[in-house]
């Protein structure tokens, strides 16, 4: 049955969706501890549920268009289109994925979100560390002799 395959993938998809969620939230944990050694680990791991996702989709869609062929519907209709057009109860479980994929989508967005600003602050903050342990450029005197700057005490973050 052509909704019951559907489902199945779309449960599939929901499934990929979750795991990227816990993907991106151990991401974030790494980012705000600190502990960053093992955040190359985590960000491949990302991308590897992300590849899963994108080839999902195209399973998707294939069963999308076939459902859609089978209840008289175009190829291309939205989740939402063709929950409004299957029949009880397949328009309830449909309409459950729809709701179920906008929360996910929302979750995944605001955490990879907040994900990419710790990460730039973190850039900005080693790179202003960086630039502040770099010694001095020589200035020349009056007399035109090189005179090294003065540097003055310095405060270093051991967590860098």
């Amino acid at each position: 049955m052509p909704l019951k395959d559907l489902s199945d993938v779309l449960w599939r998809e929901r499934e990929l969706l979750e795991q990227l969620l816990f993907k991106l939230e151990v991401e974030q944990l790494l980012l705000v501890s600190g502990r960053t050694k093992r955040l190359p680990l985590a960000t491949r791991e990302v991308e590897e549920v992300l590849e899963l996702i994108r080839e999902a989709e195209l399973g998707r869609a294939v069963e999308v268009d076939y459902a859609a062929t089978t209840l008289g519907l175009p190829e291309g209709v939205s989740l939402l289109q063709l929950a409004q057009a299957a029949p009880a109860p397949w328009d309830g479980i449909l309409l459950e994925h729809r709701t179920n994929f906008i929360r996910l989508t929302a979750e995944v967005s605001d955490i990879a979100h907040s994900n990419r600003d710790l990460l730039a602050s973190s850039h900005r903050a080693t790179q202003e560390t960086l630039m502040g342990l770099q010694l001095s450029v020589q200035t020349y005197s009056p007399t035109g002799a090189a005179t090294p700057a003065s540097v003055g005490a310095q405060l270093f973050d051991e967590k860098f």
